[in-house]
């Protein structure tokens, strides 16, 4: 059974944003959703077609950009 591409993108961004959500790391939602979903067609792009590598790759993405994020956000406020 083959799904097409838009089906996998939207099949993998539910996956993520569904465990994001669950974990209460999602954040921002329309941030959130931006970049999952930019990430997981940048990934589809390149030939990834495995669904849970997928949303599992954007996930680790968006908790390491959260996470620098965070930490340009208060080197920003100390210097401030």
């Amino acid at each position: 059974m083959s799904i097409s591409l838009s089906q996998l993108l939207e099949e993998s961004f539910q996956i993520a944003w569904e465990y994001l959500e669950r974990t209460g790391e999602l954040g921002d939602g329309a941030t959130a959703s931006r970049f999952l979903s930019d990430t997981i067609e940048a990934m589809i792009r390149r030939g990834q077609r495995s669904r849970l590598a997928l949303s599992n790759r954007a996930i680790a993405a968006y908790q390491r950009f959260r996470v620098s994020a965070a930490t340009v956000s208060s080197r920003v406020r100390t210097s401030a």
